[in-house]
């Protein structure tokens, strides 16, 4: 990439000691959730003030620890320890985690590997049609979703071909609800999250046709709030999660105009914390790592409709949210220094947070609002990942290369 596209942040926000500022104020009326907060800020301050005497030595930090996260993760994709077993109706998931954080540091896997997952999730499909959280499990849209992208990652011609794709229709038909809406699972709850997966994949495999989600779009509007983020159901509270999957789906049914984007907007922004950098998953809660997607990536899917309404206007140069202080909140607070991200300073790493941390991390990096893109990258200038697709949270090329193979392929006529 041309140095006309790439923008290298040097200086850290944290150095400046007009940060402290931004710490949180509770006004002389404390409550739990005000001495939670205090308590999160002391432990990032304290990660603040390790960084500052590092940079004194190190100008170019802070450094992704990126052979760190490496092995981590290629160790868990070969076994896990008993401590998962908790985990068990979500090994597509793991799976998933473990792939699109490997391809966002730009690190191979075997064909061996390749070959060896793809045949463990066909174990997962279930005859009738969808994937379940292990085989012999029933069919369950997130685990589903979870074990398409994790195919489309691998990409290869036998990965492709794991995916029953007549049969995922019929699935898809199966749990859409009179109204619009989709049930997770046979008999199971409602919820915005399964509208998402349902239409992801319906795309991303070219299965989808409109009376599949007839009355979708209506639906999902019903469960954005007075806030302007979106709920799981209608008369919920907004969250970080809903909010994505929300927008995302009326993104996937080019319906995005139908929702109230000025309060979507100015819900999100607010959920960026001023003092730490990340974001919140919930007006009053504490910032977490993995909401660095969640909240941080519907910001290119708003940039892409705010671009393309002709009496707004919006930036060029960059996202609708602070970019460099999300990156230093995830790679000055959120590196286990063993290999793994984590939700905040003092929690334990996982899979799942090294993802979606990763995941905001490149969305952090990349901006695609322009006739050509710019990169933002904090510290080192190797801290830089893949680009990762908005909409479906698996890298860009991914994304062409699965869309390309899938879309040569007729869309099955499914009788319900």
């Amino acid at each position: 990439m041309g140095d006309s596209e790439r923008h290298i942040v040097v200086k850290l926000r944290c150095l400046d000691s007009s940060i402290s500022e931004e710490q949180f104020d509770d006004e002389n009326f404390k409550t739990a959730t005000s001495e939670d907060q205090v308590a999160v800020e002391e432990t990032v301050k304290q990660q603040f003030e390790y960084i500052k005497n590092v940079a004194e030595l190190d100008p170019d930090c802070p450094q992704l620890l990126r052979e760190q996260h490496i092995h981590f993760l290629k160790k868990g994709l070969c076994s896990l320890p008993q401590a998962y077993e908790c985990l068990d109706a979500s090994r597509p998931w793991l799976c998933y985690w473990i792939l699109h954080s490997l391809e966002l540091l730009d690190e191979p896997i075997s064909d061996e590997t390749k070959s060896k997952v793809a045949a463990f999730l066909s174990q997962c499909q279930h005859p009738d049609g969808g994937f379940g959280g292990g085989p012999q499990q029933l069919p369950h849209l997130a685990p589903t979703y979870a074990a398409v992208n994790a195919l489309c990652i691998i990409g290869t011609e036998e990965a492709y071909q794991v995916i029953d794709r007549t049969k995922l229709q019929k699935f898809l038909y199966a749990m859409r609800q009179t109204g619009g809406s989709f049930t997770v699972h046979e008999s199971g709850e409602v919820d915005v999250r399964g509208v998402y997966c349902a239409l992801a994949v319906a795309r991303l495999t070219n299965i989808f046709t409109p009376d599949l989600f007839d009355g979708t779009a209506e639906w999902v509007v019903r469960c954005q709030t007075y806030e302007g983020g979106f709920v799981g159901v209608p008369g919920m509270e907004a969250h970080g999660g809903y909010t994505f999957c929300g927008f995302a789906s009326l993104v996937l049914l080019g319906r995005e105009k139908l929702c109230d984007v000025h309060k979507l907007l100015r819900w999100l922004a607010r959920k960026q914390m001023k003092y730490e950098g990340g974001f919140q998953g919930r007006t009053n809660k504490l910032v977490d790592g993995c909401y660095s997607f969640w909240q941080g990536g519907t910001f290119p899917l708003i940039h892409r409709l705010l671009s393309s309404t002709d009496n707004l206007t919006t930036s060029m140069e960059h996202w609708l949210f602070n970019q460099t202080a999300l990156q230093e909140y995830l790679l000055v607070c959120c590196q286990n220094t063993s290999g793994g991200l984590i939700d905040k300073p003092g929690k334990p790493r996982d899979f799942y947070h090294t993802c979606y941390t990763l995941s905001g991390l490149s969305i952090a990096q990349h901006f695609a609002g322009g006739r050509i893109g710019s990169i933002c990258i904090v510290g080192d200038r190797d801290n830089e990942v893949v680009p990762t697709h908005p909409v479906y949270n698996i890298t860009v090329e991914v994304a062409v290369n699965a869309s390309e193979y899938f879309n040569q392929l007729p869309v099955p006529t499914t009788q319900h």
